[in-house]
């Protein structure tokens, strides 16, 4: 056993500091979460309740097997939009539960936020939740009701929002399922989504699915029309026959919709490991909230959270006295194997850069999935290292990163700036899912950095026209600059852009990563056996 040693004294005046500061964003994530769930707030909750329906959450719960976990995506999605009408949530959930035992994909659209009509970021999070169904195969679930596309916004919409339908018949014709539960409206485009789904099934005297209702009808053709004769539930299930099965109500639609999973024979790729032989971390879990410094500058040791994430705190690292700024390995999390790249001292130098391609390559021959702990100011610069080839060993490891076939995960510790974001494989290099700790920051360069970058090349400018230089104005544009830099580089704001999954609790770490590896064992993968292209050397 190679169990990790930990060096934190709980006790100590520097953990206690660390652990104070993370407990505070974690009050702010917690005021910005409570938001989400607030949906449209108080008067449009009580009346949709007085309509006799469920709010969308507790559909979910309806329709997930009891007393297991649901691993929300995107909660804070459109969060610090432009436009204050846009709900922290974009009117929809997202997320992956279990249903008769199948982990299931799950949107379901919040009526209470204008009618669950979709806004352009209810469309990157529509758009994200698939990405995440297609590439770990799980059968989608939507419970729908929704009004359509958000009007006012309809020029961001109309054009991009097809997509939807056509991603649920791609995944229907990669034999992955797609169920529909239609609890409402289900109008105009929305009409499409159980008119593509696999399985429909719809409330009665509620659901209400047709492309132009009564008035649209009437100004169109001149046709007098009613919801039910229309686009009733009753209707589609005798006549149309879009509608698969008629429930009597809501508890009796998400039944039913269980019963459907439990019929689809449906197998992930490969058997989940038995969970009586995992072994728990050596550690506490709570230790990881006094990990990170507030102060980003400070370095900390990535394998103290490893050994409070992974298995039994077993850990084997690789090259452990070569590129030490850079920690490799090898564990097990959940029971499912996992090689772990986790920054070490923030930067990354030729050696470290090296060392990750080669682990990198070393993981895809022989499929293991691979695990990135991010924590880095990016790849040095300086004429030493542009002399030693930093630009050529840094493009070694991104080349890796981007070519490498088994499946990622990315985990936002602390800092993630400039291209040691993308080696790190960060949002635009395609990790099945990617979390940040509400300490994580990222941006192309720290505030202060970016800041100062922009002052020198102002007062080059002024010196290459002759002109005096205003310091007044330097020390106003660095401060504004440093200022925004710092809002944009917060973990809730990358995320209200769906630059990551969600923003979670170090303590839980360990839960939300083994539940993304039980997803990404439902598809088969293989990893890279050579294509990784031209490495220079």
């Amino acid at each position: 056993m190679t169990v990790l040693n930990s060096g934190i004294d709980p006790t100590a005046a520097d953990h206690t500091a660390h652990r104070a500061a993370m407990l505070d964003k974690l009050a702010e994530l917690d005021a910005e979460h409570a938001k989400a769930l607030a949906g449209g707030g108080e008067k449009y909750v009580e009346r949709h309740r007085g309509r006799g329906k469920l709010l969308a959450r507790e559909r979910i719960e309806l329709l997930l097997d009891p007393d297991t976990p649901f691993l929300e995506l995107s909660p804070l999605a459109a969060w610090g939009s432009a436009s204050p009408e846009y709900a922290v949530g974009a009117a929809m959930v997202c997320g992956i539960g279990v249903v008769e035992g199948v982990e299931c994909l799950i949107t379901a659209n919040d009526p209470t936020v204008r009618g669950g009509a979709s806004n352009p970021w209810t469309l990157k999070k529509a758009f994200r939740s698939h990405e995440i169904g297609l590439a770990n195969r799980l059968p989608s679930i939507h419970l729908v009701e929704s009004g359509g596309a958000d009007l006012p916004s309809q020029k961001e919409i109309f054009i991009p929002g097809g997509a939807l339908f056509k991603h649920l018949t791609q995944s229907s014709a990669a034999g992955i399922p797609t169920v529909a539960v239609v609890f409402g409206n289900s109008t105009a485009g929305g009409a499409y989504v159980p008119g593509m789904c696999d399985h429909v099934i719809m409330v009665k005297e509620r659901a209400k699915v047709f492309l132009g209702g009564p008035p649209l009808v009437k100004m169109a053709t001149g046709e007098e029309s009613d919801d039910e004769s229309l686009g009733g539930a009753e209707m589609h299930a005798r006549t149309s026959g879009l509608a698969d099965y008629l429930a009597a109500d809501e508890p009796d639609a998400l039944r039913q919709a269980r019963r459907v999973v439990a019929r689809l024979n449906w197998r992930k790729a490969y058997a989940d490991p038995d969970p009586a032989a995992v072994a728990e971390p050596k550690y506490d879990p709570e230790e990881l909230l006094g990990i990170v410094p507030g102060d980003l500058k400070i370095p900390f040791d990535p394998r103290e959270v490893i050994a409070r994430i992974v298995d039994g705190s077993d850990f084997d690292e690789f090259k452990p006295l070569y590129g030490s700024s850079l920690v490799t390995g090898w564990a097990a999390l959940h029971g499912y194997p996992v090689g772990i790249l986790a920054n070490a001292q923030g930067v990354l130098f030729s050696e470290e850069s090296q060392k990750a391609a080669q682990f990198i390559q070393l993981a895809n021959q022989r499929d293991i999935p691979l695990l990135f702990l991010h924590n880095t100011t990016g790849y040095m610069v300086g004429k030493e290292y542009e002399q030693g080839g930093i630009i050529k060993h840094g493009a070694m490891m991104i080349n890796a990163v981007s070519n490498s076939r088994v499946p990622h995960l990315s985990v936002l510790m602390g800092a993630s700036y400039g291209a040691g974001h993308y080696g790190m494989c960060g949002r635009a290099y395609d990790p099945r899912f990617l979390f940040a700790w509400p300490s994580a920051k990222s941006a192309v360069m720290g505030p202060q950095q970016l800041a100062g970058v922009l002052s020198i090349v102002a007062r080059q400018s002024a010196a290459a026209k002759g002109k005096p230089y205003d310091e007044d104005a330097d020390a106003a544009l660095r401060a504004m600059v440093e200022q925004q830099i710092e809002s944009e580089s917060l973990p809730m704001f990358l995320s209200g852009r769906l630059y990551d999954d969600g923003v979670i609790d170090p303590r839980d770490t360990r839960t939300v990563l083994g539940m993304c590896l039980s997803a990404i064992h439902t598809a088969p993968y293989e990893g890279a056996r050579g294509g990784f292209g031209v490495f220079r050397l």
